[in-house]
């Protein structure tokens, strides 16, 4: 009888207290209401979640992990009200803590995006640079309703982008209307540049009027105040945007590096300012991992332990392992090459990587070398490995200096050049590993299943922004001097990146090119460039222009036929003439395809094709016809013709027809590849 009251006296303050520690610890994280909502971290938060995005059991929402070509979406689970009763845009604020943690200090994988959208189903879309958002048919289209605001890491010349490390204000499409380079403005008005992909948490703030549809986006380093002035000030219209009831939330994709997207912290306010985020309550961000520094631990911790054994009989066992693979690894390397020590990789790491190039790892084999791919040892990348003989060592020393060079490019649509070995009498090229292997096998390998016409206008479109990249675009102009279907190569998303830089040679922008060694792949070779010997950009777009009439013919430029060689332009050529270019398509297309993109894709691959340098459009062109922003001109069938060539220049008219002799043969005057 005493027991209970007494046990009444002590457990009834304490269930109180405990019930209130309980309430308290859910507001740390969060505090939600009909029109706004903060997390200070995201334990317990239900939010609505696909992809790979996930809550960590600290609190972290992260929206992609390091797995490749892959996307992750996180959504408020209850739609808001963005509608006044007048029909009007309402006001918006909200700001989010995040930080993109790349596994490789000077690569990324790609960004992240805040978005408003009427629906959370994004399964149509595509990861790597549509951020998740769309794929290669809805962007752009006034449809989608959806607003957002990107933190860019990677630079999509076919979506315009200003640079790498960007943030952009979207609007039914990844073309920005409005873009600026990530950083903030101090107090004392000077810009500062943040790089988005550093690892580093930052904090964002976004903040739209209804009223003057004024859009503010400010960035700066988490736990500093808010800037003053935003990074972008704009007016954007959203009142075709904005639908009555909408979802917000976050988009993010990864490419072909690996990088992890994470959200620490999220407020929103509907007709409001969002509430600060409580800095003292966000989770932390897991620690980076450094491969290299703990596997350089292991073996100190070996090297220790077999010392404190027997100090003798290791330095004995390290003198004769290294006499005995010294031949096996061994490798030139030059003084002048120390300056290139980023770019240079040791014969031991690639003789590992392939496991001694086996042929288990072999991937391609042509005339400049054999292709294989590998795993590298000390961080894990995939990459693919191309030996490629050299016996001279004259002008060895411009030559490694031009591949430092190339292995700066950085472009979607170009295979990445990491570096270069030496060793004997071979050369061995770095690259970034391409898991979908040639177009060129999937054009023309009958046991193959044939690419439909959406894949390869999204191939042709690839290759394009990649080449204009590379002419226009880059610090310096690159003429590849080998476009082909083989050497554009399929990432994990069939999409196209131009590769094989081999025979690529630079040049500055507004000067002109002296190579006089022709170089290229019968068919591909511009009349002019099998004359003089010289590479430029047309001689680029002759080249490109056989590849776009192989792409959507499923023929090569030059083929056996019953009458002779079949020559592919001029196949092309009659057909335009008579009205009946369709006809030319690839026949594996089947009966289902857009005729005006078929038709498009021909009649400039005729264009490109042109024997006048003079005629043939410039890569800037090539991608407006592609993108429908420029209507391709007008032809007659006397401006296609190489009638019109005049008569001081009939010999490249020669030199035209010359160049097409057969499939195999060469012309002998001048090196030309039979292809790799």
């Amino acid at each position: 009888m005493f027991f209970w009251p007494n046990m009444q006296k002590l457990l009834l303050p304490s269930i109180f207290l405990g019930t209130l520690l309980i309430i308290s610890s859910f507001q740390t994280f969060a505090t939600c209401s009909n029109d706004g909502f903060t997390f200070n971290g995201f334990a317990g938060a239900n939010l609505s979640l696909d992809g790979l995005a996930s809550i960590t059991s600290d609190g972290l929402l992260q929206l992609t992990n390091t797995t490749k070509v892959m996307k992750g979406h996180a959504f408020h689970p209850a739609p808001l009200p963005f509608k006044s009763r007048a029909g009007r845009p309402r006001s918006f604020s909200t700001t989010f803590a995040f930080a993109i943690v790349s596994a490789y200090p000077d690569f990324s994988g790609h960004g992240i995006a805040f978005l408003l959208s009427p629906t959370t189903d994004f399964s149509a879309a595509l990861a790597g640079q549509y951020l998740g958002l769309f794929n290669s048919n809805n962007n752009g289209n006034s449809s989608n309703h959806v607003f957002a605001v990107e933190l860019d890491t990677i630079q999509s010349s076919e979506f315009q982008d200003i640079d790498d490390n960007h943030v952009g204000v979207d609007v039914n499409s990844l073309r920005s209307v409005y873009s600026h380079t990530a950083g903030y403005y101090d107090d004392g008005g000077s810009f500062r540049s943040l790089t988005l992909h550093s690892g580093q948490p930052m904090q964002v703030w976004i903040d739209f009027g209804g009223e003057d549809m004024r859009l503010n986006v400010t960035l700066s380093p988490l736990r500093t105040p808010k800037p003053s002035r935003p990074l972008l000030s704009s007016t954007v219209d959203l009142s075709a945007v904005l639908l009555d009831s909408m979802y917000v939330g976050f988009s993010s994709s990864t490419g072909s590096i690996r990088t992890s997207h994470y959200v620490l912290g999220w407020s929103f306010k509907m007709d409001g300012v969002a509430e600060p985020l409580d800095y003292s309550k966000l989770p932390p961000l897991p620690p980076r991992s450094d491969i290299t520094k703990s596997k350089r631990k292991w073996k100190g911790l070996v090297i220790w332990s077999l010392a404190s054994f027997c100090v003798v009989l290791m330095v004995v066992t390290a003198v004769v392992l290294l006499l005995l693979r010294r031949n096996r690894y061994a490798e030139l390397v030059e003084e002048w090459e120390h300056e290139y020590g980023p770019h240079h990789f040791s014969y031991r790491d690639l003789y590992r990587a392939t496991r001694g190039f086996k042929d288990e790892e072999l991937v391609g084999l042509g005339g400049f070398g054999r292709v294989y791919r590998g795993v590298l040892p000390t961080s894990n990348m995939e990459v693919a490995v191309k030996r490629v003989s050299h016996e001279s060592r004259q002008g060895m020393k411009e030559f490694v200096a031009e591949i430092v060079s190339i292995g700066q490019l950085r472009h979607r649509n170009v295979v990445q050049l990491f570096g270069y070995c030496r060793r004997k009498g071979e050369l061995l090229l770095v690259y970034d590993f391409m898991p979908n292997g040639s177009l060129d096998k999937l054009l023309h390998d009958p046991t193959q299943p044939a690419l439909d016409w959406a894949r390869r206008f999204q191939v042709i479109k690839g290759v394009a922004s990649g080449l204009l990249y590379l002419h226009e675009d880059w610090e310096r102009v690159v003429v590849h001097r080998d476009i082909k279907a083989s050497n554009v190569l399929l990432d994990g998303e069939m999409n196209g990146k131009l590769g094989d830089f081999g025979l690529a040679r630079l040049y500055d922008h507004g000067t002109d090119p002296h190579t006089t060694h022709v170089v290229g792949t019968m068919g591909y070779l511009a009349p002019e460039a099998a004359r003089t010997g010289k590479a430029t950009t047309k001689t680029d777009v002759f080249a490109f222009g056989a590849f776009l009439l192989e792409v959507a013919c499923g023929r090569r430029p030059v083929e056996p036929a019953a009458e002779g060689d079949l020559v592919l332009v001029d196949w092309v050529l009659e057909h335009w003439k008579r009205g009946s270019v369709l006809a030319t398509r690839d026949p594996r297309l089947g009966e289902e395809y857009p005729a005006e993109e078929v038709e498009l894709v021909l009649t400039l691959g005729l264009l490109c094709s042109h024997p006048l340098p003079e005629a043939r459009p410039s890569m800037r062109q090539v991608m407006q016809y592609l993108d429908g922003s420029a209507a391709l001109p007008e032809l007659s069938p006397t401006y296609m013709s190489p009638s019109i060539l005049p008569l001081k220049r009939t010999e490249w008219l020669d030199d035209y027809i010359l160049s097409f002799p057969s499939s195999v043969a060469t012309v002998s005057t001048c090196s030309v590849s039979e292809g790799r």
